[in-house]
């Protein structure tokens, strides 16, 4: 620690800008996402808003797993609450865009409460159990509920129209993408400093001495809940007006997988780590692909090999993360800022 860097008071300690330093890279950062729609091509921006959308709902279930320490098998079914509810206001009640994406996260949200009432009275593998129980049951009824959903052939969303202008290309839904990536982030960062956040975090250390030091388990479990599955209704209705189509096949039970190991390998009980395991699950596959093209062009024939394999890097890639750096990107990170701020010295 810097010489003379201390703090007196809480708040001092948890203040999301510490120091003139990290403002000066925040904003050269804002500067950047500012800049960037105008600098890059069409695959892009597509690749930047997919990564958006995956920050959100990795936030959401981080402050459920990683600072509330309930586990979750069933992310993908709030995603999908979500985008079906968007979907269904949009094009049959003739909400406008921007009213349908709350109402969508506060509807997903509901369904985490009632999906989180099991959390009082069980946890870890039987917590996982009831989660993975509730994605199969949503899969259930995207699929079999015909008459709301339209079933396996999806709903098609029109365009959102914001002030009267519609919203068509990447470049114009990346600034409504930047938009809801600043709000969960600093809504999440300023949650954690609050005292539910701080309820959270002592329920994840030891759920009987939080309740014995006056937590309430019920509330703040069920808080978690229907928080984090409100960041995925979010999502999931960005996500799906950005595709223009919501269908089953969206919401798998691999998609949560996704997000679980979203927030471990950028590392749980931190929201930094969520936008990191985002970045990296999401860019890992595009990367692997392009390596796909550069074997199919420089090498035929041995991409029939390469193909395949793609799945076995990827896992491959998680698992090292596992072994060698348990604690994540977020931890790496630290270490690299620790580097900087005690250079030259070791100490």
């Amino acid at each position: 620690m810097r010489c003379g860097d201390f703090k007196e008071t809480y708040i001092q300690d948890e203040a999301i800008f510490q120091s003139l330093f990290v403002k000066f890279w925040l904003c050269l950062l804002f500067l950047f996402l500012l800049a960037f729609p105008f600098m890059a091509n069409a695959y892009l921006l597509y690749v930047a808003n997919m990564i958006g959308f995956a920050i959100i709902g990795a936030i959401g279930l981080n402050l459920l797993t990683g600072f509330t320490g309930q586990i979750s098998l069933g992310h993908a079914a709030f995603l999908g609450v979500g985008a079906y509810t968007s979907a269904i206001l949009v094009t049959r009640l003739g909400f406008p865009f921007w009213l349908s994406v709350p109402c969508a996260g506060l509807v997903a949200a509901l369904a985490g409460l009632i999906i989180g009432i099991p959390s009082l009275r069980v946890k870890g593998l039987y917590l996982c159990i009831a989660t993975l129980a509730a994605q199969f049951i949503f899969e259930f009824i995207f699929t079999r509920w015909e008459s709301m959903t339209k079933g396996i052939t999806g709903i098609h969303i029109p365009p959102p129209t914001i002030a009267g202008y519609a919203i068509k290309t990447e470049k114009d839904f990346y600034w409504i993408t930047l938009f809801f990536v600043a709000l969960a982030v600093g809504y999440a960062r300023n949650l954690i400093r609050s005292r539910t956040g701080r309820a959270f975090i002592a329920i994840r250390d030891r759920d009987l001495s939080a309740e014995i030091i006056g937590i309430n388990l019920f509330r703040s479990k069920l808080s978690s809940f229907a928080i984090s599955s409100f960041y995925a209704g979010v999502a999931g209705a960005l996500w799906m007006t950005f595709l223009k189509v919501v269908t089953p096949d969206h919401f798998p039970f691999l998609l949560s997988i996704q997000y679980l190991a979203m927030i471990i390998v950028g590392g749980l009980g931190s929201v930094l780590g969520s936008i990191f395991g985002a970045v990296f699950i999401t860019l890992t596959p595009e990367l692997l692909n392009y390596l796909s093209e550069i074997v199919k062009a420089s090498a035929p024939g041995y991409e029939e090999i390469f193909v395949p394999m793609k799945e076995v890097i990827f896992g491959v890639l998680i698992v090292l993360f596992l072994i060698f750096e348990p604690r994540g990107l977020a931890e790496i990170w630290n270490r690299i800022k620790a580097f900087f701020r005690l250079w030259p010295f070791s100490y």
